[in-house]
């Protein structure tokens, strides 16, 4: 949340706890919001996270979670009008967001986040 806050993850640390690809998508995701002169105010909530797959096992170890994100308390705000943008009328409030992680030396990292607009939760 501090990058998108600020449309930019310069002093947020992200790239600890997220892959190269990850950050890859995180990163393009905020020069978008730069670039249209976005940012994002107020709070996601997360409920309902679950654990969906494990696989300890493996060379590296993996893990799946899910979860369902709740934006009704955000708001998209344009610094280049200096006002909040109305959210898409499709847009569901809640939705289900799936995580890929990999367990490394230094703890779990995120290889891959997938949020599921159309599937409400």
């Amino acid at each position: 949340m501090k990058a998108y806050r600020k449309a930019d993850a310069k002093g947020t640390d992200l790239e600890r706890y997220v892959t190269a690809e990850a950050l890859g998508q995180f990163r393009n995701d905020l020069d978008r919001m730069k670039q249209a002169g976005t940012v994002v105010r107020g709070d996601l909530a997360h409920d309902d996270t679950k654990v969906t797959a494990v696989d300890m096992d493996a060379h590296t170890p993996t893990a799946t979670v899910q979860d369902c994100m709740d934006i009704s308390k955000w708001q998209t705000y344009s610094t280049k009008k200096d006002q909040a943008l109305p959210m898409p009328s499709a847009q569901p409030l809640r939705y289900v967001a799936t995580a890929t992680a990999e367990k490394w030396e230094d703890g779990w990292i995120i290889t891959t986040f997938t949020p599921n607009g159309s599937q409400s939760c």
